[in-house]
Order: C-alpha cells, then structure tokens, then sequence
C-alpha cells in the first residue's frame, strides 16, 4: 500500500511544482524540458527496458514519434490548466480521463461493457459537467475551462496511444524510455529556437525545478508499477486507491495549501467521481 501513497503524494506534487512555478519564476518549458531527461535517466537505470525490442523490423516508430510530441505538449497545457483553472479541477479532470480510456476500450480494443461500467462511465460524465461548471467572467476563465478539456482528453490520448503500441508488441517500458527521450531532444530544440528567437536564457534554478519535476514525474509512474507488483491480484484495488486518492488528495492541497475555491456543484461532482472511479475499477472484469 506505501507504493500507492507514494504514487499519489508525486502525482499531487506534479501539480504542487507546476503551482509554484509562476510564483517563483520559473520556466515551466524549461522544466518541461529537463524534466524528461531525468525521466529517460531513471527509466534507464531502474526499469533496464529491453531497447533492443525496438531495433527489430516492424517497430512502432511512428507511434513513438507521435508519442513523444503528446508527452511534452500535454505538459505544457496541464502546467496552464493547474496556473487558471487551480490543482483540484485540473487533477479531477486529469483522473477522469479515464472515461474517455473506457470509451475506447470498448469501441476499439473490444473491451466488454458491463453494467458497472457504464454506471460509472454515465456518472463520471456527469461529474465532468459538475467540475467544468463555474460561471465564465472573462477570458481567463473561459481559457480555463477549454484548458480543462483539453487536460481530460488529452490523457485520454495518451492512454489510447499506449494501448496501441502494447498491442504492438512493444515492451511498455521501452516505449517510455524511447517516449522520453525523444520528447527530451525536441523540447531542447524548441529551447535552442527560443534562445535565438526571443533571446530566452537557460538558467539553472529552471533547469533544477525541471530535473526535480522529472523526478516527481517518473516516481508517479514507477511507484504505480511497484504497486501492481506488489498486489498482483488485486490490481483493481491499486487503480481506484490510487486515482482517488490523487481526486482527494489534490482537492485537500489545492484548497487548505492554496485557497482554491470550490462550488456546491464542484463539490457534489468530486463525490460523485470518487463513485464513478470506485465503480469501474471494481467492475467486473
């Protein structure tokens, strides 16, 4: 269970970093950046992927190279959506993704749609609604509410994306090294044009937030894979403890560490997303 609570404490984090980041003048495509090179490193080092799987006739490349401009681009749009939108809606609608992970799963990889399921597929829905909701008073809170749709699916995306390159025989976690360093070598490019273009100057407390950013990044994943090992049986137990315990233990963040203000509706659909994971994780399989 500790790997869990690990799990979740750097996956709040995540959100915590990209939180600050304003506030202490960081440059989040900055962290972006580095934050991939520390996560390519201790994927090498802890995970020892089978690369080799990749140099074999057939590999996924394209989808790897797709892979890798999402990773970094839904970076960049979850570090805006956390800056307007706050922790606690961006973290909500990043877990929730998985509805939309369900929705193909069941129209594209022939997952059955059981009755559990789809209760809390509907009710996840509608707690989509019911954390989306909040009066729209100007530009900045409209470009939250479309930065929180584009969180929910673009996570979905991603999920998508992994499903299809398992079902083409890559090893999950050669993917991700490739994944990494790939997206790594492409934001240092887009850093070299910055600097050239608009004079944008590497600095090291930005490159430190971002390698600490990596770390955060890549103990949310490594963690959540311990925790799979370690309860190999009860894998639907791992899922819905860690995705509510991040819809939890964000919300608890974002309003007592940062005076986030949530509605009656906001609060009614955290409930009722904490249901709709609860129900489909426990599904029957």
């Amino acid at each position: 269970m500790h790997f869990i609570l690990l799990s979740v404490a750097c996956s709040v984090l995540v959100s915590v970093l990209l939180k600050l980041a304003p506030r202490r003048g960081w440059d989040v495509a900055q962290m972006v950046t580095w934050n991939y090179l520390a996560a390519a490193l201790l994927c090498a080092w802890l995970l020892q992927p089978p690369a080799a799987a990749l140099s074999q006739p057939g590999a996924p490349w394209a989808e790897l190279l797709a892979l890798a401009f999402v990773l970094p681009t839904l970076f960049l749009v979850l570090a805006a959506a956390v800056r307007h939108a706050g922790i606690v809606r961006t973290d909500i609608a990043q877990r929730l993704s998985l509805l939309l992970s369900l929705a193909a799963a069941f129209l594209f990889f022939g997952e059955r749609a059981g009755t559990m399921k789809l209760a809390g597929l509907a009710l996840g829905l509608v707690a989509v609604v019911g954390i989306l909701a909040r009066p729209v008073q100007g530009q900045a809170d409209r470009r939250g509410w479309l930065l929180l749709l584009a969180v929910w699916a673009g996570f979905a995306l991603v999920d998508v994306m992994l499903k299809r390159l398992a079902l083409s025989g890559t090893p999950a976690t050669a993917a991700l090294l490739v994944a990494f360093v790939l997206a790594f070598a492409g934001m240092l490019a887009w850093q070299g044009w910055r600097r050239i273009r608009h004079g944008v100057r590497p600095g090291l407390r930005h490159i430190g937030a971002g390698l600490l950013l990596g770390v955060l990044n890549f103990g949310n994943i490594v963690f959540y894979v311990r925790a799979h090992q370690a309860l190999p049986d009860s894998p639907a137990v791992v899922f819905a403890t860690m995705n509510i315990g991040v819809v939890l233990l964000g919300t608890a963040v974002g309003v007592l560490g940062f005076g986030e203000r949530t509605s009656r509706l906001n609060r009614v659909a955290i409930v009722l997303a904490v249901v709709a994971i609860s129900l489909i994780a426990l599904a029957p399989r």
